[in-house]
């Protein structure tokens, strides 16, 4: 049984409840109810980080202890970034999430329950499988979907929705999770135009003769809390899903965008979906939104995956991948 072994539990201070999160006195938040089911199975040691210099902190002391991260797809993505850069990573590094963010992106792929209590009794049960991970050229991790464009533009924009709705809802009825295509319909109306050459493998899919509105590369399915950008991605089958959308006028675009939030934008005319173990994007200058991060502008970014980088504790269904 994965949990019998102990845990050392890190949370994002700065999130609500994080003050909390040991345990200490009267706490009936998500976060504690998931520390008692852990705890009635295994020893935990909670550790809430604010900072880089904290997150390194907590990892040393881990030792060789399981991690669970207790947060959204920012804080796996700081703790998987951090155990990288600290080559800690492998097979053998086993991982847990409890959800405790708006999106929660990356528990949607992997059908991990996004009640955190939930997800801690699934822990108890759980089975242990291997996760892909993209790395950059320049050594940063994608651990969910990495896309520029119109994509990261809708990040952008969607970015004040997603906070104003955020306190609307609990769990799958959170309207944060709109932020992204409030955001995706705003950018169709007036998107990025660019030129850019996509490598897939190192074969040329698209060049600068056309204008792209986003390209998307999912190591994982969905964005902004559901939106399902690359809906077939498989996190552990070595590979990650490339989507390349280049509608080309208003109405297309307008089409496009109002198939996103349901998954069916990869059937349009003008969207060409791919799978690779590497991907190259050249051209002009480009915005990209990595795990919900933006960065840029760049005129030239690679992406490689690094198969069964590490390990994660999934609910028992999911024992293999799709």
């Amino acid at each position: 049984m994965p949990i019998s072994e102990p845990l050392l539990v890190i949370t994002n201070a700065e999130a609500g409840g994080a003050v909390e999160a040991d345990g200490d006195g009267p706490d009936d938040s998500p976060l504690a109810r998931a520390l008692k089911v852990l705890r009635d199975h295994t020893s935990v040691e909670v550790a809430a980080t604010a900072a880089p210099g904290e997150l390194d902190g907590a990892l040393h002391r881990a030792g060789t202890r399981r991690i669970v991260v207790a947060g959204g797809d920012g804080t796996l993505h700081a703790v998987i970034a951090a155990l990288h850069r600290r080559r800690e990573l492998g097979v053998g590094k086993v991982l847990g999430l409890l959800p405790l963010g708006t999106g929660n992106d990356f528990a949607r792929t992997l059908e991990i329950p996004l009640d955190p209590e939930e997800a801690a009794r699934s822990m108890v049960t759980g089975v242990i499988r291997p996760m892909d991970l993209l790395v950059d050229e320049v050594g940063g991790v994608v651990v969910n979907v990495v896309h520029l464009g119109a994509g990261a533009e809708a990040s952008r924009r969607g970015h004040p929705w997603k906070k104003r709705l955020g306190g609307v809802g609990v769990g799958r009825l959170n309207l944060g999770k709109l932020g992204y295509p409030i955001g995706a319909l705003l950018t169709a109306a007036d998107p990025p135009a660019l030129r850019l050459r996509v490598e897939v493998d190192g074969e040329v899919v698209q060049d600068v003769d056309h204008r792209v509105l986003m390209v998307a590369i999912g190591n994982g399915a969905t964005v902004g809390g559901g939106t399902e950008l690359t809906p077939d991605a498989d996190p552990s089958d070595g590979r990650v899903d490339v989507m390349i959308a280049r509608p080309a006028n208003t109405f297309a675009r307008l089409g496009y965008a109002a198939r996103l939030p349901f998954g069916a934008h990869v059937r349009h005319e003008d969207v060409r979906c791919l799978r690779a173990a590497q991907v190259t994007v050249s051209g002009s200058e480009f915005w990209c939104s990595a795990d919900g991060e933006i960065y840029g502008p760049e005129r030239h970014r690679s992406w490689r995956v690094e198969a069964a980088a590490y390990s994660m504790i999934l609910p028992s269904g999911q024992a293999s991948g799709s």
